[in-house]
């Protein structure tokens, strides 16, 4: 899995908490994990302390694939302090039952090109103390 530019250093770290270190974790590792529910069978992103299907509280992790479908996306022209802009920031839709989305970022791609259901692969994005932020880039074909 290729990692993508660094991480710009202003940029403040997301906090970890007991709910979210198995995923932080994995991303040290390069391993998109997401949560599944052991009682329903349910998957959910971003990680949480219940199930948002059953409100169960036996969650545990699975591996995704790495490739994804854009759902929809958004070109951002005035930039944020720590992000260099134009960035885009995208709804990429999992391979997974009950339509996971990440909120993330398109990256080493023609802001122009995008279209709604393109394939996408994962990549990662370094954070400084050894995390990483999961982005993808465009494959070129349509879902």
């Amino acid at each position: 899995m290729t990692d993508v530019a660094p991480q710009n250093p202003e940029i403040e770290l997301p906090p970890v908490d007991g709910v979210t270190a198995p995923w932080w974790d994995a991303t040290r590792e390069r391993v998109l994990l997401i949560q599944l529910c052991q009682g329903c069978g349910h998957f959910q992103h971003y990680p949480r302390a219940l199930c948002t299907g059953c409100g169960g509280t036996d969650l545990g992790w699975e591996q995704v694939a790495q490739y994804g479908v854009i759902d929809s996306f958004s070109v951002v022209h005035r930039g944020l302090p720590g992000f260099e802009s134009p960035y885009v920031v995208a709804r990429v839709r999992l391979p997974l039952p009950n339509r996971v989305h990440l909120l993330t970022n398109i990256v080493d791609t023609d802001h122009d090109a995008l279209r709604c259901d393109q394939i996408v692969q994962l990549r990662w994005k370094p954070l400084s103390d050894g995390r990483a932020l999961p982005v993808f880039t465009v494959e070129g074909e349509t879902a």
